[in-house]
């Protein structure tokens, strides 16, 4: 008995004595990454000349590993380099006018910047690793031995910091991702994201030069700090078609400050809506459309749900519109088909059906009837994105809307299909919810010989502000890849129905100028329908 008191007590103490010392070796380990922490913070910023622009770099920690460009005052560039519990802070603090001028006019020193670059940001990214170890250390013995207040338990505070920076740095150098340069998120004001963003051909064609990226991304600003008044925005790229894809204005003026914008500033070849630029379709409406023809560029336009045939004949009349529906233009060097959304919601006295299955039965007849009838196309633009799935196999590329929800879709055929926010910020509709629907837009980068997609910026405003703006980068990683068809349908004689009958497989489709047998709307569509 005594031997078992004396083995449960023995027990008991040592747990006591386990668990007290777990606990001290992690407090102790909390302070002294918390030492390190601040120890890197106060240590501030390494300044170091980069090229013609003299920086800041600094080590801040994060739960997310990132590299952060802030080129005040005209935003940030945000850059996925790593996953590691710390990011990396460039901010400009000055341009030397005379560097940046030699390596201007001088060819020699513009063929020599890529290396210099990559030379000089080397050193000042070693700078910094030195101070921030050195500093975290330091900031790891101190701290632990104000709290601990004893020279040995500081001692394993500095080792701890030791150990958790290590592990620090090899988790950066393990999941560096240098071209994650390619592929920035912007943020700041919309007249500074072309120049900063850089052109596609800088994008696609250098995908594989880190170095030559990060120098064009530094001459831009250089550029853009030199003539700061004016902001000054690159040629467009030669080698290719910039469209943008806008979609579910409803009203909002908004939208076309956004589109004037994004126009003069991306240099835009061509504007593809995708529907619903109404919210009832009724004529006095039609006064909304006459900003088309103010544009200055072609805008394709196809018909949304609550776009009537009215709405459609005010756009036909709009200077550079090109209305499309179950027909093919090629527009700006791109051959584009357009089919009209067949519902008009605004009009509830004719039953629709609108259910998924018969909108996808809908698209593959049409998808088949154009596979078999037109030359091959480059883009197809529809409104309801079920539609435009039943496209998977016919075209490289479909754009949709309708869900207000911006999202991109790569589909098993090869057909990319990306569907748009609301340009508009969904109007006055977006006043019933507590938050706004963030402004949405996209900037497609086509190569102007095959016209496949090579890149696309997704352009996001929020919801009633228009200053500043997040620009997001995405690369198309094989746009040259094979489009597999996808399955057939052979229309019945009666085909499905939605409103009305749909066209049989013998039936031509129509070019641009001539009538379409499209599904019949109701009376309301012509402009009388109230909503």
């Amino acid at each position: 008995m005594d031997l078992m008191n004396w083995t449960t007590s023995w027990t008991r103490g040592f747990w006591r004595f386990a668990r007290g010392r777990v606990v001290r070796v992690a407090a102790l380990v909390l302070v002294a990454v918390a030492g390190a922490c601040l120890g890197i913070a106060l240590a501030g910023p390494v300044k170091t000349n980069v090229g013609p622009v003299e920086i800041g770099m600094s080590a801040e920690p994060s739960w997310v590993g990132e590299t952060v460009v802030d080129v005040h005052p005209l935003g940030t560039l945000l850059f996925d380099t790593h996953n590691a519990p710390v990011a990396l802070r460039i901010t400009l603090e000055n341009i030397n006018p005379a560097r940046a001028g030699a390596m201007l006019e001088d060819p020699r020193l513009s063929d020599q910047f890529p290396a210099l670059l990559e030379k000089e940001l080397r050193e000042g990214v070693k700078t910094l690793v030195l101070r921030a170890v050195l500093c975290g250390l330091a900031g790891a013995l101190v701290v632990s031995l104000i709290v601990f207040r004893r020279p040995r338990a500081a001692l394993t505070g500095l080792l701890a910091a030791a150990v958790a920076l290590a592990g620090t740095g090899a988790a950066i150098a393990v999941t560096f991702r240098p071209d994650s340069v390619v592929e920035p998120k912007y943020t700041g004001l919309l007249a500074g994201a072309p120049s900063l963003v850089g052109d596609a051909e800088s994008i696609v064609t250098r995908f594989e030069s880190y170095r030559a990226q990060l120098a064009k991304l530094v001459n831009n600003v250089s550029q853009l700090y030199d003539t700061v008044s004016s902001l000054p925005v690159y040629d467009s790229d030669p080698t290719s078609i910039r469209v943008l894809h806008v979609s579910d204005i409803h009203l909002s003026p908004i939208a076309w400050n956004l589109i004037r914008s994004v126009t003069n500033q991306f240099k835009i070849d061509m504007i593809v809506d995708t529907g619903d630029l109404t919210d009832h379709g009724t004529r006095p409406e039609d006064k909304f459309v006459e900003e088309i023809g103010k544009l200055g560029v072609p805008y394709v336009f196809v018909r949304g749900n609550h776009d009537s045939k009215a709405t459609q004949r005010a756009v036909t009349r709009q200077k550079g519109a090109v209305v499309l529906d179950d027909s093919v233009r090629t527009v700006a060097g791109l051959r584009v088909y357009g089919l009209g959304d067949p519902r008009f919601t605004p009009d509830k006295s004719v039953p629709v059906d609108s259910d998924s299955e018969s909108l996808a039965t809908l698209g593959r007849v049409y998808a088949t009837r154009l596979s078999r009838a037109f030359e091959p196309v480059d883009l197809v633009a529809v409104h309801d994105p079920t539609i435009a799935r039943a496209f998977s196999g016919a075209v490289p590329m479909v754009l949709a809307g309708h869900s207000h929800e911006r999202s991109t879709e790569l589909l098993p055929s090869g057909t990319r299909l990306l569907v748009q926010g609301s340009t508009g910020g969904a109007g006055l509709r977006a006043l019933e919810h507590d938050e706004p629907t963030p402004v949405a837009a996209s900037v497609l980068y086509f190569d102007r010989k095959t016209h496949r997609l090579r890149a696309w910026d997704d352009i996001t405003l929020g919801g009633l502000g228009e200053q500043s703006v997040q620009i997001e980068r995405h690369v198309e990683t094989e746009p040259g890849r094979t489009i597999s068809p996808g399955p057939t349908v052979t229309p019945s004689s009666t085909g499905a129905t939605i409103g009305a009958t749909t066209p049989s497989a013998g039936t031509p489709l129509w070019h641009q100028g001539q009538k379409s047998p499209m599904l019949q709307r109701s009376p309301a569509e012509d402009g009388n329908g109230t909503g």
